[in-house]
Formats: C-alpha cells, structure tokens, sequence
C-alpha cells in the first residue's frame, strides 16, 4: 500500500509535464492533411484566376510572414528590397530565373517592385522538396513550362 501511494505521488508531477499547456505565443503548425486540403483549395482557385495563380496568407509576425502559393502559369519579375524569400516547394516543378537586372519594373508597395523583364540572371531547375533563399534586392521570377503547376509554401524574412 505505502509502495503504491508513493508511486502515485511521483507520478503527480509527470502528470504535470505532459499536460496540453497552450503553445508558446507565436507558435504555428500547419499539418500535412491541413496542407493538402488548402492545396485542393488553391488549385480550384487558380483554375479560375486570370493570371493562374492562387495563394493564402498563413501568417503574418512582425519578423516573417508564410504564404502558400499554387501557380499553373509565370509569375512576374519581382523584387522584394527588405524580405528575404524563403521557399519550400511542396509538389510540381519550375524554373526559377534569380539575379540580373530587374527593366521596366514598378514599385506596387513600399519596397516592392514587379512586371518588367529581368535581363541575365540564372534560371535553375525547382521540384518538389527542393528549398531555395532569394536574398532581399534579389530579382526573381517563377516560369513554368506549358501545363505544369507549383504549389510551394514562402516564409518571407522582413527587415533586412
């Protein structure tokens, strides 16, 4: 019996430990099934966007946002002066033109440039699992070949 009580005694405190306490402020997690049915839900979006293209803000902190994008067409020129871009390319392929010179772009947003053309630049390769960093001032630019689509998750790095 004393052998007992002092077992459940101990346990007390690992009771403790495992509890559901709420996550720390700031905390997110985004499951594979929440994921997939958000994908599910950008592709039924881009079929009926007019530049191909759907996304969702997933959060947005003061340091860094995440967007999750599906795309099924080029996306334009683009550069972001202060974020850097960080992105997970969750299915599908592409080939990202990065670097060069950004002509005849316009500024949409504080520190936000797009359209134009990037003259130069590197076009490399992006499929899925693949993860790639933009640095801010970088321009850059998603093309896709006739009837291929992306869908990749951008976590975008502010202030620098």
């Amino acid at each position: 019996m004393k052998t007992t009580a002092l077992v459940l005694c101990l346990m007390i405190p690992l009771g403790a430990i495992a509890s559901d306490d709420a996550a720390p402020k700031g905390f997110q997690m985004w499951t594979k099934a929440s994921l997939a049915e958000m994908a599910r839900t950008l592709t039924q979006k881009a079929a009926s966007d007019s530049h191909h293209l759907a996304l969702q803000q997933l959060a947005d902190y003061p340091n860094d946002t995440a967007i999750y994008v599906h795309r099924e067409a080029d996306g334009t020129p683009e550069i972001h002066e202060t974020q850097v871009d960080v992105t997970l390319f969750l299915s599908g392929s592409a080939t990202l033109l990065v670097g060069g010179t950004l002509t005849g772009g316009e500024t949409v947003s504080p520190h936000e440039i797009r359209s134009g053309a990037i003259q130069g630049g590197v076009r490399q390769k992006v499929s899925a699992g693949d993860v790639v960093r933009v640095p801010a001032g970088t321009p850059h630019q998603m093309l896709l070949a006739a009837g291929e689509e992306i869908t990749y998750l951008v976590i975008k790095v502010k202030g620098y």
